[in-house]
């Protein structure tokens, strides 16, 4: 049985990490507003950018002179995965769920005889996929605080893919994320990066949107989507590197909550034992006294 010193300590020292559990809940949620007001800014952005580039793609014949960011390179073998990760922990299971993912798909992929290579984004993600592919690491990037990232950071890491892509490095990029949903629920999210995955429009559809309309664009529909594609890439990155920081935030809000509570149970264990122990020990003392007495 511990002593009532050691007790007593023990204590003391889980109430001050309470008390930091707690500050650090209250941080978390104050940075939360603003990280999920962000997601929630960007997201429509990025979906009409998307759903303009289906648009001119679905007028666009593909052929050898096509952009290769939309019509690939014709070969499938080298996927490279660029997982966007956090710098920080503490955040319950937000950077090792969205590097689950990655490492189940590179399983399924490995096991098709593909070729995986990693690009990280977050010191977490490269320390959890590091132990099992060392030699597949290809780069890695240390963004720093997700909620003070701004659209060039995006624009840079963007720009590094497209040149790794044209010198020939991978044939097929995957961008890895954890889509914010409620504080509860963060999403692992798997989004084809390059080749631009265009959804397919339905020619009814187009019609529609575009009210029965003939459109003619200047300069043409390629010229514009070889100005658009570049420009998408880093758009979802910043769109993916956003649902990140409220993502990060909602997960250390909630495990910095559990931490709290489970410390407040570990205290009225322990202050539960100090009483027995405190109260063992004064009745030792007194049948100690009572004997003495009873002896002289």
């Amino acid at each position: 049985m511990a002593s009532l010193k050691a007790l007593k300590i023990r204590i003391g020292s889980v109430k001050s990490t309470q008390k930091i559990t707690k500050a650090m809940k209250m941080v978390a949620a104050a940075k939360l507003r603003r990280a999920q007001e962000a997601a929630e800014a960007g997201r429509p952005y990025a979906q009409r950018l998307e759903a303009v580039m289906a648009r001119l793609a679905s007028r666009v014949v593909l052929s050898d002179q096509s952009s290769k960011l939309i019509a690939g390179t014709g070969r499938d073998q080298v996927h490279l995965f660029v997982v966007a990760t956090s710098d920080k922990g503490l955040a319950g299971a937000f950077n090792t769920n969205i590097a689950r993912l990655a490492r189940r798909r590179a399983q399924e992929l490995i096991a098709q005889g593909k070729t995986v290579k990693f690009y990280t984004i977050g010191r977490k993600g490269r320390a959890v996929l590091a132990r099992l592919y060392r030699d597949q690491m290809l780069h890695s990037v240390e963004p720093g605080d997700l909620g003070k990232l701004k659209f060039d950071d995006a624009r840079g890491y963007a720009d590094d893919l497209v040149a790794r892509y044209e010198a020939g490095e991978f044939d097929v990029a995957h961008l890895f994320y954890a889509s914010f949903k409620t504080v509860l629920t963060q999403e692992p999210t798997e989004q084809q990066l390059i080749p631009v995955a265009v959804p397919k429009v339905e020619p009814g559809a187009l019609a529609a949107a575009n009210d029965g309309a003939v459109v003619t664009y200047e300069p043409d529909e390629e010229t514009i989507l070889a100005d658009l594609l570049p420009r998408n890439i880093a758009v979802q990155l910043y769109r993916a590197m956003r649902e990140n920081a409220a993502s990060e935030q909602g997960s250390k809000m909630t495990a910095m909550d559990n931490a709290t509570r489970n410390a407040g149970d570990l205290i009225n264990r322990l202050t539960i034992e100090y009483n027995r122990t405190r109260q063992a020990a004064i009745t030792t003392e007194l049948v100690e006294i009572i004997s003495g007495a009873e002896a002289l």
